[in-house]
């Protein structure tokens, strides 16, 4: 029979997929009960019915509020204000930034980020009207949890990048309540904090000095990633460490904690054993056992308190309650108490990745490290106890077989957890390390058994500077040969690209795995895992179809930021992509961050054609991440960045797609011109008949004209006044669309009375962010919109806006919401008369 304990835990950890995907979290979760009800009794199964169903209302619940809490913010906070307020520090201080001004040379003063509670003064001229938490940077270091400040600070709504398709961003909101970020311009400290929490900070900010002060300078970032939970490597290593399926090295998981609290639990027996009175009258073991849980605790917290290192402190607890009460400890309830126990605290838990990982990583552990081992070495058998891997041994043996299970069992381990993680590692990353069992193998010994020991014992030892040192010494030598494996693994660029999986493909997954685990003999099992992966190649089938319908023009106007990124699906199953968003100083890339896992998420590894609209940074600035990972047929160009000069970034990037066979197509070979590009025609109307030299990049902007049936859209790039005047007075009531991408983001010098009634909309899509400062979009143009009974679709409101026609009907749709007819259509118009010059 099943534990309940586990279906339980994993019911309570489902909730959060069933409040993000309720159709196929739902239907999953039903075929795996159905698969399961031999090995679980009915009353099992109707709890864990029960919980999940809770667990989902629950989840449902803090993401409706979250919504709300984030809306207040925005009201408050658009545009971004200087504030001048009270706050209590309720996060640990985390060093950002150091590892990368080390690498630059750069020499600037480290400073923190810093979680905090605003609980009064003001904001732009405007009380707080409440509590609002918020993420701060550039903090002193010396803060810690429970410290009063008075600070002023830049501060403005966090970015979520709601678009279709991607995952809900507003999960983070509900697991943190943080709605806002900004720089810290001046900050006081008025209260220290006396709590625990403020202690471990202390400890915290004492073992980091030390780190700092003692490792190789190019390691010091690496052994507080280790031992303080702090991510704060260069682009470059992060990218090696995931690349090479090593970054879970560097996490604080169930290793670094065991390793940890056995130490403690090894001096602390060490010492009541020889305590005579205490020897005599108490069991040292259940003594050492009781106060072990409180240090795995306090380890975890003071290692950054990440999701996996909660879970792992979680299980040791039980394992250690289990000893104090004389019972044995078995790995697969301690597993299943502690996802219970967590989702049960936070129903979002599974949104947590690191949390995510841990469990998954336990989970291989677990159920195929002993198949695993058996299947590399026939005869070998894993640890009775379900535990935490690894291959028994025995006495010294000489026999060959005995030779290749010490040789072979890290292989296993390796195999296992790496097998557990990999659906969690596709659904996070473009690529699944093909050299990262070979790599692990060669990494893991010297970061388990030389950098973490040594890093740890490093973080207690500053009462002895001379065997601080050597340990500093050594532990930097382990971490620079696991960042050079990482590398070298990396550079080879030996990866597998794989989409990313869709809830009903993952729900399939855990049906499958359901039955497989219900059945009695193997060749039912294989057929079940036989059936899963069936299923899934069928869902993959859907997902490609769905990525690129068929029959419809899809226009897709993303959330990117204060920038443009159109992604027009044609009715072909073609693609093209209008700019790519980007804003100079920003440190979020939205090629990587939005648009690629969007293709990625649609199966989409071409895009016909890419038109940059003119070349300012918010607006092109995400193309090179987009380029690197999609076939590209042609870029529209108006050339203007090339005759003016606009930077480094778009010299770049042209020379890229030269080299690698693009075409760059210019307006004078897309004027006058008409496209049917995959089903849809495609009419440049501006800068024609060429560039205009007399005007601004703005002004020289393509104006698109996209046209399936009698339905059609117009987007205008950043065209202002001037260019929207020639518009109208060359083409009049040509320019008739649905959908009006608004000039300029919603600035006042863009979408005249004029224009307005010559395209005479149905519906308006502003590309803004909620972070602009620039007061987009202005009062006067949203009112000119609203006086039309035009439908405005605001990105910094609301999240991207899809708009879709079959050339007859339309519909729009924004993240969240199913699509519905859109408002005022109106009536049908026949299609403009066009050449057919599809785009190669």
């Amino acid at each position: 029979m099943i534990d309940p304990v586990l279906l339980l835990g994993l019911a309570l950890a489902a909730g959060a997929p069933l409040a993000l995907s309720p159709v196929p979290t739902a239907l999953g979760a039903a075929l795996a009960a159905a698969a399961l009800r031999r090995r679980a009794g009915r009353a099992a199964l109707a709890a864990a019915a029960v919980a999940l169903a809770v667990s989902g209302l629950r989840a449902r619940a803090l993401l409706d509020g979250a919504s709300g809490l984030y809306d207040g913010a925005a009201d408050l906070l658009q545009p971004p204000a200087r504030c001048e307020v009270t706050a209590a520090v309720v996060g640990s201080p985390v060093v950002v930034g150091t590892a990368q001004r080390r690498s630059d040379e750069a020499g600037e003063a480290p400073s923190a980020r810093v979680d905090v509670e605003l609980t009064g003064g003001t904001c732009g001229g405007r009380a707080l009207p409440g509590p609002l938490r918020a993420r701060l940077y550039g903090a002193p270091l010396e803060l810690a949890r429970g410290d009063q400040i008075e600070v002023v600070v830049d501060l403005a709504p966090i970015h979520l990048f709601r678009n279709e398709g991607l995952r809900d961003a507003t999960a983070a909101i509900a697991r943190s309540g943080i709605v806002a970020s900004g720089t810290i311009v001046d900050a006081r400290r008025t209260l220290a904090g006396r709590s625990i929490g403020a202690a471990v900070d202390r400890a915290r900010a004492a073992v980091r000095a030390r780190i700092e002060a003692t490792f190789h300078p190019d390691a010091a970032a690496l052994g507080r990633a280790l031992v303080l939970g702090e991510t704060d490597l260069t682009p470059e290593d992060q990218d090696a460490f995931r690349e090479s399926g090593l970054a879970h090295l560097l996490a604080v998981s169930g290793t670094h904690l065991i390793l940890a609290v056995a130490g403690f639990a090894a001096v602390l027996r060490a010492i009541l054993v020889r305590v005579g009175p205490i020897a005599a009258r108490w069991d040292a073991g259940r003594i050492t056992a009781a106060l072990c849980v409180p240090a795995a605790w306090l380890y975890a917290d003071f290692a950054g308190g990440g999701g996996s290192a909660m879970r792992a402190a979680a299980m040791l607890s039980c394992a250690m309650g289990a000893r104090l009460l004389g019972l044995r400890p078995v790995g697969v309830r301690n597993f299943a108490l502690s996802l219970a126990g967590a989702a049960a605290v936070d129903p979002l838990i599974a949104c947590d990745l690191s949390f995510g990982l841990s469990a998954a990583a336990t989970a291989g552990l677990l159920w195929l490290q002993r198949p695993l081992a058996a299947l590399l070495v026939p005869g070998a058998r894993g640890r009775e106890d379900g535990g935490d891997g690894g291959v028994e041994r025995g006495p010294l043996e000489a026999s060959p077989r005995a030779l290749a299970r010490r040789l072979l069992a890290p292989l296993a381990t390796t195999l296992a957890a790496m097998f557990g993680c990999a659906p969690l590692l596709l659904m996070n990353g473009e690529t699944f390390p093909l050299l990262g069992v070979a790599a692990n193998v060669v990494a893991a010994p010297i970061g388990e058994l030389a950098a973490l020991p040594f890093c740890l014992a490093h973080a207690v030892l500053a009462w002895a500077p001379p065997v601080e040192r050597g340990c500093a010494l050594v532990g930097s030598g382990a971490l620079l040969a696991v960042r050079a494996v990482a590398r070298a693994s990396a550079e080879t660029g030996v990866v597998l690209r794989l989409p990313e999986p869709s809830p009903a493909q993952l729900a399939a997954l855990a049906a499958a795995i359901a039955l497989a685990w219900a059945a009695e003999r193997r060749g039912r099992r294989l057929a079940a895992l036989a059936a899963g992966a069936a299923a899934w190649l069928a869902l993959e089938v859907v997902a490609v179809r769905a990525g690129a319908p068929r029959g419809v023009l899809r226009v897709n106007v993303l959330d990117v930021g204060q920038g443009d990124a159109i992604l027009i699906d044609l009715p072909e199953g073609g693609a093209m992509l209008v700019d790519a968003g980007g804003f100079v100083g920003s440190p979020v890339d939205p090629g990587a961050r939005v648009i690629r896992p969007l293709l990625r998420s649609r199966r989409r590894a071409r895009l016909d054609a890419i038109v940059l609209s003119h070349p300012h940074p918010d607006h092109f600035g995400g193309l090179p991440a987009v380029v690197e990972g999609v076939e590209v047929g042609e870029l529209w160009d108006t050339g203007q960045g090339e005759a003016e000069g606009a930077g480094p970034v778009y010299a770049r990037l042209l020379a890229d797609l030269r080299r690698r066979g693009v075409p760059v197509v210019r307006p004078a070979s897309l004027c006058g011109r008409p496209r049917v590009l995959s089903g849809a025609t495609i009419e440049v109307l501006a800068p024609c008949p060429e560039l205009h030299p007399d005007r601004g990049a703005n002004d020289n902007s393509f104006v698109l004209r996209i046209t399936y049936g009698a339905r059609s859209a117009l987007l205008v790039g950043d065209a202002e006044h001037e260019a929207e005047d020639a518009l109208v007075s060359r083409h009049g009531a040509a320019l008739r669309a649905d959908l009006l991408k608004v000039g300029h983001h919603g600035s006042r010098t863009s979408t005249g009375a004029a224009l307005l009634a010559a395209v005479d909309p149905s519906v308006a899509a502003v590309s803004c962010g909620v972070r602009n400062r620039f007061g987009h979009p202005s009062p006067e143009v949203l009112s000119r919109l609203s006086a039309r009974g035009v439908a405005i679709a605001r990105m910094d409101r609301g999240g991207a806006l899809v708009w879709e026609t079959d050339g007859e009907r339309v519909l729009w749709s924004r993240p969240g919401r199913p699509p519905a007819p859109a408002p005022g259509s109106g009536p049908r118009r026949s299609p403009p008369v066009s050449l057919r010059l599809d785009a190669p």
